[in-house]
């Protein structure tokens, strides 16, 4: 278990580095900071996604959550999400959303 939260705690400082110039689309911010728990998919069926009960796109309850509702979370993180109003701007927050809705469908 602790190896497992090694490499997790190790992708996780990777994957939030910083996101720079064309970076700055949702996808792609998406797959730098959100896809090693969420997954390619929003299934959120790997290994971190799993460990640290990550939720699914497609669960029923978070496609039924308003927009506003996902900004906070992404913002302030729940759970054991972390918080990424410190390190994205609302633009970016709002990139990522709407690409988590492409996920969804």
């Amino acid at each position: 278990m602790k190896g497992i939260l090694r490499v997790v705690m190790v992708c996780g400082l990777a994957a939030w580095a910083g996101v720079a110039g064309a970076q700055d689309s949702g996808e792609a911010i998406y797959k730098q900071r959100c896809a090693m728990c969420h997954g390619a998919d929003g299934a959120a069926d790997t290994p971190a996604g799993k460990v640290f009960k990550a939720a699914s796109y497609k669960d029923p309850a978070v496609m039924k959550t308003p927009d506003a509702d996902l900004i906070l979370v992404i913002k302030n993180g729940k759970n054991k999400m972390p918080a990424f109003g410190t390190m994205l701007t609302e633009e970016q927050i709002k990139s990522v959303l709407a690409y988590v809705h492409t996920l969804q469908k």
